[in-house]
């Protein structure tokens, strides 16, 4: 009863990566496949300036970035939690963010970026804590991608968060108050671990999602901020001139994005049902 729906995701979904593997073996073009170079094309992608800084930003944009999504979104989603007047429209307010697709994103921040009008480029210089034009110097760019991510998708993280809450029984509280524990107690020894399955999806969702980061790069920086996925389109897409060595690169986002899923799948799983 389920084969038809195996054969779509076989030709849907492993068809293209087995066929980007097959590419990253051979010397290709857009033309054509050539000659057999085995893992040639990987060592070359290894070798690379722009590869080895795309790899470099996306590694501390997706651990700075996630790790301030989780904190701040958590915050929200306690604060959320509680019974209080006009809830329902805080909720709604702090979703805001989250419903800007994120190249309308990008390009909004990048207009408070720039230079002349930019109005955060303007009261950082003011207040001494720039030096230089933020959208030039590919460090603050970076900062500032960061930034944008963290105000986008924490509302994302908050309600991923605030659902997981919602499944702890209010009776567990009950009895950890008659019993004396206080809201530190009560947060580490109630709270967290039978949060634990949410935040597992939480966190494995906006890791994969900042690992793979394109259009918010993309669409604020051009092509100043590199990134793995930008140096994919740019060399299979763009220039063309890399192809073989792009398509390694997308295999290897697939690969390393793989092995993230298992890592907090086995990490976070394992714990959760432990304690279970």
């Amino acid at each position: 009863m389920i084969l038809p729906a195996l054969l779509i995701i076989l030709i849907v979904a492993f068809f293209p990566i087995a066929y980007s593997v097959y590419l990253s073996l051979f010397q290709a073009n857009i033309n054509g496949v050539g000659q057999f170079v085995g893992l040639e094309n990987y060592v070359e992608m290894f070798q690379n300036d722009a590869f080895l800084r795309g790899l470099n930003n996306t590694v501390i944009f997706t651990v700075v970035s996630v790790f301030f999504e989780f904190i701040i979104g958590l915050g929200i989603a306690l604060a959320i939690n509680r019974a209080f007047r006009g809830r329902g429209l805080v909720r709604a307010a702090v979703l805001v963010p989250w419903a800007f697709p994120t190249v309308i994103s990008a390009v909004m921040w990048r207009l408070m970026f720039q230079d002349q009008v930019g109005v955060i480029n303007y009261v950082a210089n003011a207040i001494g804590i720039i030096s230089e034009p933020i959208l030039s110097d590919r460090t603050l760019l970076l900062i500032a991608a960061i930034g944008v991510d963290v105000w986008k998708t924490t509302p994302f993280m908050a309600l991923l968060l605030l659902a997981g809450l919602q499944t702890i029984p209010g009776d567990v509280y009950e009895a950890a108050r008659v019993d004396g524990a206080s809201v530190m107690q009560r947060f580490f020894r109630i709270t967290l671990p039978l949060l634990k399955p949410a935040i597992l999806v939480a966190l494995l969702f906006r890791t994969l999602d900042s690992w793979r980061v394109y259009d918010l790069f993309w669409g604020m920086a051009g092509r100043e901020l590199e990134s793995l996925s930008t140096f994919v389109y740019t060399g299979v897409r763009i220039s063309q001139l890399q192809f073989s060595v792009g398509n390694a690169a997308a295999v290897f986002i697939f690969i390393t994005a793989f092995l993230i899923a298992i890592f907090f799948i086995k990490v976070l799983g394992m714990q959760t049902s432990t304690e279970e």
